[in-house]
């Protein structure tokens, strides 16, 4: 029996003071980045082209059209921000740099606020030093992961790593790989373990090269190195960045490409964002 005041497990309610907090994090994000020259756009809900961005299709909520196309609802922002910008609107703007707010939703009824940018042809450090904007004006100080996707790529491609004990971080299997440079590349967790990388093959040690080249432009005073985390979402191809605080993952993004399109971007998560200012809120009192 369900309720009249009940609500389906993964969605969101905001009221009070949760309500004030993300009305001010959406206005304030919204000023800065129009200042830094965004543009903002509003997608559909629903998408016809969501599948492209997800491997598990079992995240995606499925219906039809009046002529009995599928659609789907929008789980992922990214994808149909660059597809709408590029095939859509095409000629009539000139502008390569958008945000959105706006809300995703996913199988079976989980609902996600999130605040985005997308920059074609755009720089991770562009995209990695505008989050931390954004997240400082929430007086957020998160731990910054950096990583680079295509190093387990590589691992997978040429070496015999398993994508999926990457995506598990099975570190047993890992190291169990018959390598000599493996167990160093695991171990690598802070800037300075990217000091010396004379130990590694060519191909590992120009990917590696990138992490510490990012790491150096970025210039934040809390990062940490992740060559092996490998990111879900299929278009990022190269360098990609997380936010924590705590076990509270605030935001990500990175370089990508969709349909031979070469972009930035991040996502910042709202509803995390929220919890967060909350219970600093809670600590100054």
């Amino acid at each position: 029996m369900v309720y009249e005041h009940e609500i389906p497990s993964g969605s969101k309610l905001y009221f009070g003071e949760s309500a004030k907090i993300k009305r001010e994090i959406e206005f304030v994000s919204a000023e800065l980045l129009e200042n830094l020259g965004f543009e903002e756009i509003v997608t559909p809900l629903f998408s016809y082209h969501q599948q492209v961005s997800f491997e598990d299709k079992k995240s995606l909520l499925r219906l039809n059209d009046e002529q009995n196309h599928e659609v789907t609802l929008r789980a992922d922002s990214t994808a149909d921000v660059v597809r709408i910008v590029t095939k859509r609107l095409g000629r009539s703007t000139e502008s390569k740099k958008w945000f959105y707010i706006q809300p995703t939703v996913t199988f079976p009824t989980k609902e996600q606020y999130q605040i985005g940018a997308e920059i074609l042809g755009g720089s991770f450090e562009e995209i990695a030093k505008t989050t931390i904007m954004l997240l400082n004006e929430m007086d957020a100080k998160p731990v910054m992961q950096i990583a680079n996707i295509r190093i387990p790529h590589l691992l997978n491609e040429k070496y015999g790593v398993s994508l999926d004990v990457l995506k598990s971080m099975h570190v047993e299997q890992i190291v169990g790989a018959n390598l000599s440079w493996i167990e160093q590349l695991v171990s690598i967790n802070s800037i300075s373990d990217l000091n010396d990388l004379s130990a590694f093959p060519d191909d590992i040690k120009v990917e590696l090269e990138k992490i510490k080249a990012a790491t150096q432009t970025v210039k934040y005073e809390n990062i940490v190195v992740s060559p092996l985390y490998y990111a879900k979402m299929r278009y990022y191809d190269s360098l990609t960045f997380r936010m924590f605080e705590g076990n509270s993952l605030l935001a990500m993004g990175g370089i990508y490409t969709i349909e031979g399109v070469e972009a930035a971007g991040f996502a910042l998560y709202t509803d995390e964002c929220i919890v967060s200012k909350m219970k600093r809120g809670k600590i100054d009192e």
